[in-house]
């Protein structure tokens, strides 16, 4: 379960190396939906508000 954890960590720093603002939040959107998974694995209430929501932002900042 802990690599799910590292993998999006590493999903969610990567996204924030890259120039272009549609590749930013698509990477940041895919270490949300690892982290969301951990978190519900997990059973962390927190980790999945979180990254809930930000997975929702991303997304609708992805198609406006």
């Amino acid at each position: 379960m802990s690599i799910l954890g590292f993998v999006g960590m590493g999903l969610v720093m990567g996204s924030f190396l890259t120039k272009d603002i549609k590749k930013l939040r698509f990477v940041n959107a895919l270490g949300c939906i690892v982290f969301l998974a951990h978190g519900l694995l997990i059973q962390d209430p927190a980790t999945v508000a979180t990254n809930g929501a930000l997975l929702a932002i991303n997304g609708y900042r992805l198609v406006a």
